[in-house]
């Protein structure tokens, strides 16, 4: 879907972009323009993308891309219709990249356009508490409620029959029907996404959203980061406990059950009817299926087929988990 939140300042002339990385030879491509940075499923053929590891070269070898930013070892992996661009480190020249297209997705500060919702047409629409704050073109559906020192920025959407708590602050972020955001959750700020470097680390920019599907519970203290390419997901019918993350790029399936402190790394997708025990840990870019038990405590390091329970560090088969901790 198009980023309601972040303005394209493209296109762009794709010498220009290769001169941001120091790509040289430059010339061959004279007059071509990119009108996005985008992954590898939804780029176009007007689009520049990335790969950067095995894991994705079913995606690499499918994608519509005109370039794509990758290393030697890999740009064989690429249809014929994308231009492989090698380099060093994809991902920092992927960042360096998407901060032509969207320069402000690298600043995260304070929306400076809100204003009192007394002072807005949704004052006597939404039952609200005190000091309640709305950025510009903010969409409230019927029959909701905003709790105390609540802050919702510009362009948020929130659907019919949703119950937002007190000491919340909603950015970047689409809220289906039916949805409950309990006290002090943070939803919708930029991701952990940065590259270590001694002359300063290389922030990432996020110009994903965060989507909350229908009849989903977030609980208090809870934060969900919006994407970096792509979007972070909260699937219909799924409710996390108190103090949950959700880093970016995660996919969250239908119907499932997150119990307290649990940490989502980066990227990994999560199948419907999902139940995980409290302060267990999912690691980046991992596929736990449909129907699966993560007990408490537990550290997923590993892709986890459908209908599997697991538990430990790391996370194994619940009756060799048992048989080896008697």
């Amino acid at each position: 879907m198009k980023n309601p939140f972040f303005v394209n300042k493209g296109p762009k002339e794709i010498a220009d972009i290769l001169a941001k990385i120091n790509i040289q030879n430059k010339s061959k491509y004279s007059g071509i323009k990119i009108s996005d940075v985008k992954d590898l499923v939804n780029a176009s053929n007007k689009d520049i993308t990335f790969f950067h590891s095995k894991k994705y070269e079913l995606a690499a070898s499918k994608t519509k891309a005109a370039f794509c930013i990758t290393t030697k070892n890999l740009s064989n992996k690429l249809p014929d219709t994308c231009k492989p661009i090698e380099v060093d480190n994809v991902l920092i020249s992927t960042a360096m990249i998407t901060t032509m297209f969207y320069p402000d997705a690298i600043i995260d500060d304070f929306d400076a356009h809100t204003s009192n919702i007394e002072n807005t047409s949704h004052n006597n629409t939404v039952n609200h508490g005190q000091n309640i704050l709305l950025g510009k073109n903010v969409k409230i559906g019927s029959n909701c409620s905003i709790g105390h020192n609540t802050i919702i920025e510009s362009n948020v959407v929130i659907g019919d029959n949703c119950s937002i708590g007190s000491n919340v602050i909603i950015r970047n972020t689409i809220i289906k029907n039916n949805v409950s955001i309990l006290d002090g959750c943070v939803i919708g700020k930029k991701g952990f996404g940065f590259f270590p470097s001694k002359n300063g680390n290389i922030r990432y920019p996020h110009i994903g959203i965060v989507i909350i599907e229908d009849n989903c519970e977030i609980g208090c203290g809870s934060t969900i980061d919006r994407g970096s390419l792509s979007n972070t997901i909260i699937g219909k019918n799924t409710f996390l406990d108190n103090q949950v993350h959700i880093a970016h790029n995660n996919k969250i399936g239908e119907n499932c059950i997150i119990a307290g402190q649990v940490g989502f790394a980066g990227s990994s997708t999560l199948g419907n009817n999902v139940m995980i025990g409290g302060q267990a840990g999912i690691s980046g870019h991992l596929k736990v299926g449909n129907n699966v038990q993560i007990g408490g405590g537990s550290g997923v390091i590993k892709d986890i087929p459908d209908n599997s329970k697991v538990m430990g560090y790391p996370a194994k088969d619940l009756k060799k988990f048992i048989k080896e901790n008697k």
